[in-house]
């Protein structure tokens, strides 16, 4: 069997989905009014992996988790997390699901501590000797420590989506289900979190992101699912997403407007000039060698040239033919 195309999305074997963590087939939500969000979603997540989620706004991912967290209904297709169907094993699978979804719901008269303590005593399975020390463990984990005792209508938006992850981590879980877990955090802030994704999937929980930001997915997720217009597009380890997508032509020239001129007249496309960097996308049918050789004839002073490898913004617009909008 031949690699998927650009528009087929990747398929897993039958194996491979019953090793899953997460497995939905042909899962498809239609509003009232007629709006499909999701349409016939064939989704495998392995289990140990960090699986990332990945579209525009809009494009169907929170429609997808409430479905998989059975907080709504499919119209049609399954969903299996754990092993179990859900939303109908919604009781035995949810307390091994830790979650953060659309933002952490939080009593703003409450300190953070007193938040989690009472998430913590909403949880039948927590046992309340342990609360207070799970609680502090939980705030230390997110760096949250020092603003324990603040109300957390003082939070800012970034504290916030912390404290909502620091819920989500008051138990051991099998699944951490995030969605946006770093919208409005600053940059350091987001490096925190990716690093503490990082130490629970090698603690062996299986992570399931979503986001809009494709640099998160490709510095933090082994696995990723491309969303759009509520249809999957394709998904497999971060890694193969790009492959066999051609990468940037680069020429480092001080020469920049003459060596646009060669590359666009050797058949390059989207030619960008920026200082000392000119690039574009390879033509299919001209040797490197001999663009490189054109550069030099045309007297170009050529200092680097090669391709930049792939990254997955690359492979986003070749599978879906548009842009992404990284801000939202």
């Amino acid at each position: 069997m031949g690699e998927p195309s650009a528009t087929e999305p990747r398929q897993y074997s039958a194996e491979g989905a019953q090793d899953a963590v997460i497995a939905t087939r042909a899962l498809t939500k239609r509003y009232r009014g007629g709006q499909l969000a999701v349409d016939g979603l064939d989704l495998t997540v392995p289990a140990g992996s960090v699986f990332g989620f990945l579209g525009p706004n809009g494009s169907g991912k929170t429609t997808t988790i409430r479905m998989l967290m059975g907080l709504i209904e499919p119209t049609s297709g399954t969903a299996r997390v754990l092993g179990r169907p859900m939303p109908r094993a919604v009781r035995a699978v949810l307390p091994q699901v830790g979650a953060l979804i659309e933002g952490p719901a939080l009593y703003g008269f409450l300190s953070g501590r007193d938040n989690l303590l009472r998430y913590d005593a909403a949880d039948p399975t927590a046992d309340p000797r342990t609360r207070r020390t799970r609680v502090a463990a939980a705030l230390d984990r997110v760096g949250l420590t020092a603003a324990a005792g603040k109300k957390a209508k003082a939070y800012s938006l970034g504290m916030k989506q912390r404290l909502g992850l620091a819920a989500a981590l008051l138990q051991p879980r099998r699944l951490l289900v995030l969605d946006e877990p770093t919208n409005g955090l600053d940059p350091q802030g987001m490096r925190e979190i990716r690093t503490l994704i990082r130490e629970l999937a090698s603690d062996g929980t299986t992570v399931f992101l979503s986001s809009h930001l494709l640099d998160e997915i490709e510095q933090v997720c082994t696995h990723a699912a491309v969303m759009a217009q509520g249809r999957l597009i394709t998904q497999g380890p971060v890694a193969d997403l790009a492959a066999g997508i051609r990468g940037r032509l680069v020429v480092t020239t001080p020469d920049v407007g003459e060596a646009a001129r060669v590359l666009k007249e050797q058949g390059a496309g989207d030619v960008v000039a920026a200082e000392d960097r000119v690039t574009g996308e390879p033509p299919d049918d001209r040797d490197l060698a001999d663009i490189n050789a054109g550069l030099v004839a045309a007297g170009v002073r050529v200092r680097g040239f090669g391709l930049e490898r792939a990254s997955l913004e690359d492979a986003f617009v070749a599978l879906t033919g548009e842009g992404f909008d990284v801000a939202g």
